[in-house]
C-alpha cells in the first residue's frame, strides 16, 4: 500500500471503520480469506478491532457493495466467489471512441501537479489523509470541439515505473489502460450541473446539465486512479474499453 507515517498506528491515521475496511480488503486481496470462506462473525471482528460492532457492520456493508463479499441473512458472511465478474466494466480509450466517431482526436493537460490527497477524497478512497498523488485535469476533443473533461488523481506507487511518467506530455487515459490493469473498479453515473470549470473546459454554460462519470480503479495492492468525467452536452460517454 501507500506508505503511511511509520510512528503511527492505522487506527491513529484513519477513522475506526476507515481502518477495518481496509484491513478486510487486504486479507481478501492478499488471499488470507479466500473466496468462499466464511469470514469471522461481527462480534468477533468487533472484539479483534476494539470497534463496536455497527462499525464493523459499516465497514463490511462497503466491501459488500464493492462486491468482495457476499452478506446473507443467518449465512453469514463469504468472500465473494470470482469477484472481479461482478464488475463488466471494461474501459474506454476515449481517442479511439473519438476517431471511431469520424473525428479528429486531440487532448490537452490543462493542469498538472503532485500533490496530498484531499481529507475527504482520502476518506472515501480508504486512504491515508495527504498520500501523495498526481493531480491531473485534461480535456479531450472531437474536431476542436470539447468531448469530455476529467479531473483525475493518480496514485504513482500503484504501477512499477508510474511514478516517473509525465503525464503532462502523455494522455494518462490511455496510458493507463494499456499500462495499469485492474482487479476492481467502482463506477457511478449521475446528472450534474456544470460549474464555473467545468463550464469553461467543456466551453458551455454554467448550470448546464452534463452526464458525469466517477470511476476508481484498483489492482492487487493499490488504488490506481479515481477520476470524475464530465460529458459535454450531446455527447456519449462509452464503457467497452
Amino acid at each position: 500500500m501507500t506508505a503511511r507515517n511509520a510512528s503511527k498506528t492505522p487506527g491513529q491515521t484513519l477513522p475506526k471503520a476507515q481502518m477495518i475496511l481496509s484491513e478486510v480488503r487486504r486479507r481478501i486481496l492478499d488471499r488470507e480469506w479466500r473466496q468462499g470462506d466464511r469470514i469471522p462473525d461481527e462480534a468477533d471482528l468487533a472484539v479483534e478491532f476494539g470497534a463496536a460492532r455497527a462499525t464493523v457492520n459499516k465497514a463490511l456493508q462497503v466491501l459488500a457493495d464493492e462486491g468482495l463479499l457476499d452478506r446473507r441473512r443467518r449465512a453469514g458472511t463469504r468472500v465473494a466467489i470470482d469477484p472481479v465478474r461482478k464488475a463488466t466494466l471494461s474501459i474506454p480509450i476515449v481517442r479511439e471512441q473519438i476517431e471511431s466517431a469520424g473525428m479528429a482526436y486531440s487532448h490537452r493537460v490543462a493542469a498538472h501537479r503532485r500533490g496530498p490527497l484531499p481529507d475527504g477524497l482520502a476518506l472515501r478512497l480508504s486512504l491515508p489523509a495527504g498520500t501523495p498523488m498526481i493531480h491531473l485535469r485534461a480535456v479531450h476533443y472531437g474536431d476542436g470541439i470539447p468531448f469530455q473533461y476529467e479531473d483525475r488523481w493518480i496514485n504513482p506507487e500503484a504501477v512499477a515505473g508510474m511514478g516517473a511518467v509525465d503525464f503532462r506530455h502523455v494522455n494518462a487515459n490511455e496510458w493507463l489502460v494499456r499500462n495499469a490493469p485492474y482487479r476492481q473498479a467502482e463506477v457511478t453515473f449521475s446528472a450534474a450541473n456544470a460549474d464555473a470549470r467545468d463550464a469553461r473546459m467543456l466551453q458551455t454554460r454554467p448550470g448546464q446539465a452534463l452526464l458525469v462519470l466517477q470511476r476508481t480503479t484498483w489492482n492487487d495492492d493499490h488504488l490506481i486512479t479515481t477520476v470524475r468525467i464530465a460529458c459535454r452536452p450531446g455527447h456519449e460517454i462509452g464503457t467497452r474499453g
